[in-house]
């Protein structure tokens, strides 16, 4: 992959939002390559990228708390919070574009304005948010946040979760008009049918990809299972994307490429509770997050989330954490098992000696009745009824594990992209913020695996997102005026 001309083929497995973004972001850049997607199931966005298999959607940091953390001194680094709000913001630019240029339509079918909210009992907590209210108040990125104790302001803000609350404990809340909820099955679904219309986009659905294979001039061969006609097909590519959700790991170590080597995964599932009452749904218009449970990871925030879904209002709350050795919801039970090699065991048996609280506080979640998850919901809506809420199974999620200088088997808790040294093959692994910032996570894809065409790409990615090379954080006319167009374009003027 030295020469600029030398990639013509391009291979994309899974139809969720990520490979929906590369290939959106590829066609327009060489609109000459052929790019061919395989997706196992029989349409765009059922599994990981699925509006029913996640909850919080539409991560901007503006809520989030676990991306904000306390340091030793006290203060507040909001680093993160900074980064990942950016990156969404080139997502947003990115969608608008698409759907000035009429790729896209109704973008009220996949984003609405909805604020967000952090929510926290106790002295200790407050005494943070309050802290990191001051930190993030006065940054262009976070302009509008309000931050309230009186019982009487919460009211007003989060009714629901204020009725019936008799507690003397103190408590607070941010709120920010101009968060989104985002549902991406939609967005992908979307994204995909645009593709599938080029000419030298084929996307296969109801093929699995069994094999990955690099071939004798460094291109790959990939063998898919064709389910409808139980025929086997090969397909070689000088690219190849593996965007299977969790299930791309168990592609990644089929290539052999030396970085797939010490690294492996825990699956993670997550179940929520859903509301089938539409006069409590009613009650509730936010995203509101909250503090995860002492020892408990990252990805377990608790949040109750007003969500938009098939054009109806509804209303989750979770997550709950799960536990299915499945990579993906419509994997198979022999997939961790296959997934530890000779080459990651070592590392897999350091992250378990060094999680064992992580360990308890999953197995404690798998033992929770469902009375006793209303008592966590009621922790946030005090007067929630059992009858009023269902269970919902959400997506697997696989948590990788890998060797850093952080240590021998570090959890990583984020999203990541691991790709072979000559870019030829990437593989997008981990969780949240995921799908959120699916945009820089290509842009992320380009510089590691196509260096070469940057130069000559630049305007075109511009085109597409505008802020593209420069920081919105230290730019506040541009973020004003990126906001505001993006804004009048996906519809939420009201925010």
């Amino acid at each position: 992959m030295n020469n600029r001309q030398s990639t013509k083929e391009v291979i994309l497995i899974g139809a969720g939002i990520m490979s929906a973004t590369l290939g959106t972001l590829l066609n327009k850049l060489e609109p000459d390559w052929h790019i061919t997607l395989f997706e196992k199931l029989d349409k765009a966005g059922k599994e990981s990228s699925n509006e029913w298999n996640n909850a919080g959607t539409g991560h901007a940091a503006l809520c989030e708390l676990n991306y904000s953390v306390e340091r030793q001194d006290g203060s507040i680094d909001i680093n993160k919070a900074i980064e990942i709000n950016e990156q969404f913001q080139l997502s947003r630019q990115l969608w608008s574009y698409l759907v000035d240029e009429k790729k896209i339509r109704n973008p009220q079918e996949f984003i609405q304005p909805l604020p967000h909210m952090s929510f926290v009992r106790g002295e200790d907590n407050v005494k943070f948010l309050k802290k990191r209210f001051d930190a993030l108040s006065d940054h262009p990125l976070f302009e509008g946040m309000e931050f309230a104790q009186d019982p009487e302001k919460l009211k007003e803000w989060i009714p629901l979760i204020m009725e019936g609350r008799t507690s003397e404990e103190p408590i607070a809340a941010t709120k920010i008009d101009s968060g989104t909820d985002v549902n991406f099955g939609a967005l992908s679904r979307k994204m995909l049918d645009n593709l599938e219309n080029q000419n030298n986009v084929d996307i296969h659905y109801n093929h699995t990809v069994d094999d990955i294979k690099r071939t004798e001039d460094g291109s790959w061969e990939v063998k898919a299972r064709n389910f409808e006609d139980d025929t086997l097909e090969y397909h070689t590519a000088n690219f190849v994307f593996i965007g299977g959700g969790g299930g791309a790991l168990p592609l990644l170590q089929k290539t052999e490429i030396p970085e797939s080597k010490h690294v492996g995964g825990f699956p993670i599932g997550g179940e929520f509770l859903v509301c089938n009452n539409p006069e409590v749904v009613d009650q509730h218009d936010a995203k509101v997050y909250g503090k995860e449970p002492v020892g408990a990871p990252s990805m377990t925030v608790p949040h109750l989330d007003r969500r938009y879904i098939d054009g109806k209002k509804t209303l989750l709350f979770g997550p709950f954490a799960g536990f299915s050795p499945k990579f993906l919801k419509t994997g198979s039970n022999m997939d961790l098992l296959r997934s530890v090699k000779p080459n990651n065991i070592s590392t897999l048996l350091a992250a378990g000696a060094k999680n064992i609280p992580l360990i308890k506080y999953l197995v404690n979640q798998l033992m929770l009745s469902k009375e006793q998850r209303m008592e966590d919901l009621r922790d946030f809506v005090p007067n929630a009824k059992s009858e009023d809420w269902d269970t919902l199974v959400a997506g697997q999620r696989v948590q990788v594990i890998k060797d850093t200088d952080a240590g021998k088997g570090t959890i990583q808790f984020g999203t990541e992209v691991i790709n072979s040294q000559d870019g030829s093959i990437a593989a997008l692994m981990g969780a949240s913020p995921g799908a959120s910032i699916s945009a820089s996570v290509m842009l992320d894809v380009f510089k590691a695996c196509f260096p070469q065409y940057l130069d000559d790409w630049e305007p075109k990615i511009k085109e597409m997102i505008p802020s593209y090379g420069e920081s919105l954080a230290e730019n506040p006319n541009l973020l004003d005026e990126i906001h505001a167009s993006s804004s009048r374009v996906l519809g939420l003027e009201d925010e």
